[in-house]
């Protein structure tokens, strides 16, 4: 168990989700250092008792307990690897926690190297956007050793409501896929479902109030299709953030020999809006599809 007196925290990658993730640290008490590559997303945190670190290797240096939540799987093998890398400068007997969705074999990258240096580490990929983030309502899918879990369990417990281990390393961020792969042609359907109410000369709104609480009903139709209606595309979750989590998920289903037509359509449909330029909208901009 983490004696919070004794526990500091890094925090890498304040974005939408992330920043919300590391003021829940900063109100239950825990100290905290945190790095972004833009400095000026961090003056709120810090102005609420943060401390800026100008680089992950200070991160490293500094923290017991580091969590990590940024872009790309490009991202985290930077952060994590190398000279200037957490495991290379990281404290020994610290921990690693890694909320990026990113592949799963990296993940056992991450877990086999970090422990090599008597650092322990997890994949803990979230979901529940930026909702879930600032209401500390995140899913918290978790892979690595049991009791690495158990230990930093008060942390996540900060953050989120559903905290679930998975099993070893890499299982988190094979969880996480599956969660993509059922919201990608779930959104499909939600956007389908408004289209068609506004073709049939329903009150789109009306019409949510009865299929919202059905055998219809899900996250994305009671929390997306209201932002789709109110005209609001900003991300809780970005596209390009989505499309690159369903290009893994369609690589792991391809190496497994596992064929996801309803996931590759949806990958097909996103791809097109990014070509638009909505990329940085965010996944309920798929409505703009049939509007193309």
């Amino acid at each position: 168990m983490l004696n919070r007196e004794h526990t500091v925290v890094g925090f890498i990658g304040i974005g939408v989700m992330g920043k919300s993730m590391a003021e829940h640290l900063l109100a239950a008490g825990y100290s905290l250092i945190v790095y972004t590559r833009t400095e000026q997303k961090a003056k709120d945190l810090v102005k609420k008792g943060a401390v800026w670190a100008s680089s992950s290797m200070e991160v490293a240096k500094k923290a017991n307990v580091i969590m990590t939540m940024v872009g790309y799987p490009a991202d985290v093998e930077e952060i994590y690897f190398g000279e200037h890398g957490l495991i290379t400068n990281g404290q020994k007997g610290s921990y690693l926690i890694d909320f990026t969705t990113s592949a799963p074999s990296l993940a056992v990258r991450i877990y086999s190297a970090a422990k090599e240096m008597g650092i322990h580490a997890i994949d803990a990929p979230v979901s529940g956007g930026d909702v879930g983030a600032r209401e500390a309502k995140l899913s918290i899918m978790a892979g690595g050793e049991e009791e690495v879990f158990d230990a930093v369990h008060p942390l996540l417990a900060l953050l989120g409501t559903n905290i679930v281990y998975q099993g070893k390393a890499g299982a988190g961020q094979h969880t996480k896929m599956c969660n993509q792969i059922a919201i990608a042609s779930n959104m499909i359907g939600v956007c389908e479902a408004l289209v068609y109410a506004e073709n049939a000369g329903l009150d789109p709104e009306t019409v949510l109030k009865s299929i919202t609480t059905g055998a219809a009903g899900s996250w994305s139709l009671s929390n997306l299709a209201p932002r789709i209606l109110d005209g609001n595309f900003e991300p809780g979750f970005y596209i390009k953030h989505f499309i690159k989590d369903m290009a893994i998920a369609i690589e792991e289903a391809k190496q497994m020999g596992l064929k996801v037509p309803g996931l590759t359509l949806s990958k097909s449909l996103y791809d097109k809006l990014a070509e638009l330029g909505e990329e940085n909208s965010g996944t309920q901009a798929l409505y703009k599809y049939w509007k193309l």
